[in-house]
């Protein structure tokens, strides 16, 4: 009697039947390999294996490509979804002084940040200043210069638009209370228009992730710059 064990009849109609069934399965297909390998024995170079096991480390590369770009695509597609919502909420109001307040709240609950601080440059003292002491949760007045230094943090280095970065802590003047626990801030660059000093929005979060330069800044840029005209109408 021969040794070799006989397959089921009803599996052998099943495989000659349906061999796509095979195919799809790369745990079977490994093991029928692994089996023709050991019936050719060890002195023999199986270049179809070699072969098929690069062909399948490049497909799994390729999946795992294929993944991450589906889940930067979903990830860009709810960053634009925010920041589309955050504007149209900013153009909301109809006054100014709830226009701020709407950036510390609503705007920032959309945007998921923690703080959000625009600050002003003046050549006037604002000390004092009641009205600005009642927008002091979102609205810090600095001297002429101050954005520019905060930006370039001492060094020579162009200034952009966008500047996004990791901190120790936050700075007192434009988070005051909340400083202590600011690890990472957007910082948006604001120009109201010739003849009129500069002005920032500052993003800031308790992540030390949510903002570090590797990110792309261009929703940001584009969230500057439609809050510019929006301080525009309101300043002039």
């Amino acid at each position: 009697m021969s040794s070799t064990p006989k397959i089921d009849d009803a599996l052998r109609e099943k495989i000659i039947s349906e061999p796509d069934v095979i195919l799809e399965d790369r745990d079977l297909m490994r093991a029928l390999i692994a089996a023709n390998e050991r019936a050719m024995g060890g002195n023999i170079v199986d270049l179809r294996g070699i072969a098929m096991e690069r062909l399948e480390a490049r497909l799994d590369r390729l999946e795992d490509t294929h993944r991450s770009v589906i889940a930067a695509a979903y990830d860009n597609l709810a960053g634009t979804n925010q920041v589309h919502r955050a504007i149209l909420r900013m153009l909301d109001p109809i006054e100014f002084e709830t226009f701020l307040h709407d950036l510390g709240g609503e705007v920032a609950e959309i945007l998921r940040v923690d703080a959000v601080r625009l600050v002003l440059e003046s050549e006037e003292e604002a000390e004092g200043d009641a009205a600005i002491q009642k927008l002091g949760d979102v609205l810090s007045v600095a001297e002429p210069g101050f954005i520019d230094d905060y930006l370039a943090g001492g060094r020579n280095i162009p200034i952009r638009q966008v500047t996004l970065r990791q901190l120790h802590q936050g700075n007192k003047l434009i988070y005051g209370e909340s400083a202590d626990w600011i690890r990472s801030e957007a910082c948006l660059k604001l120009d109201f228009g010739t003849g009129r000093l500069p002005g920032m929005l500052v993003l800031g979060a308790e992540d030390p992730h949510q903002f570090t330069p590797q990110q792309g800044t261009d929703l940001l840029a584009f969230f500057a710059g439609v809050f510019e005209r929006a301080m525009r109408r309101w300043l002039a």
